[in-house]
């Protein structure tokens, strides 16, 4: 069975970072994408950033491009999301996934398991 659990959100004053954790488990990742999206209040998930597992190529939402950074620890089946420069319009919960596949993409339909979701908020 597939879990990810999220770490690292929180509270934090606009230009601020943080960065966010997703702790994998339950089957081999290698190969497999990850992603990061978010949901604001009232409004549809988002996708934010996606890796591959191996290889490193990286995809980002044109909105946190030059100011966030997907990252993955292999030993550790850990991904990461550094945020920086954070925005109050960055306020969400952000979500991690694992893909289907290895296709890197920001389609929602392409993941097939979630995690709860880590609250970040910035303020003005």
């Amino acid at each position: 069975q597939v879990q990810l659990v999220e770490s690292g959100g929180g509270l934090v004053q606009a230009g601020g970072s943080l960065r966010l954790s997703c702790a994998a488990s339950g089957r081999t990742f290698s190969n497999y994408a990850m992603g990061w999206f978010r949901q604001a209040p009232g409004k549809e998930r988002e996708f934010v950033a996606a890796i591959r597992w191996s290889g490193g190529y990286t995809y980002y939402a044109d909105s946190v491009k030059g100011r966030f950074t997907i990252s993955r620890d292999n030993a550790k089946n850990t991904v990461y999301l550094q945020m920086n420069s954070l925005k109050p319009e960055d306020t969400a919960v952000y979500h991690c996934a694992a893909g289907r596949g290895v296709a890197v993409t920001s389609r929602t339909q392409e993941y097939a398991h979630w995690g709860q979701g880590t609250q970040v908020t910035v303020s003005s």
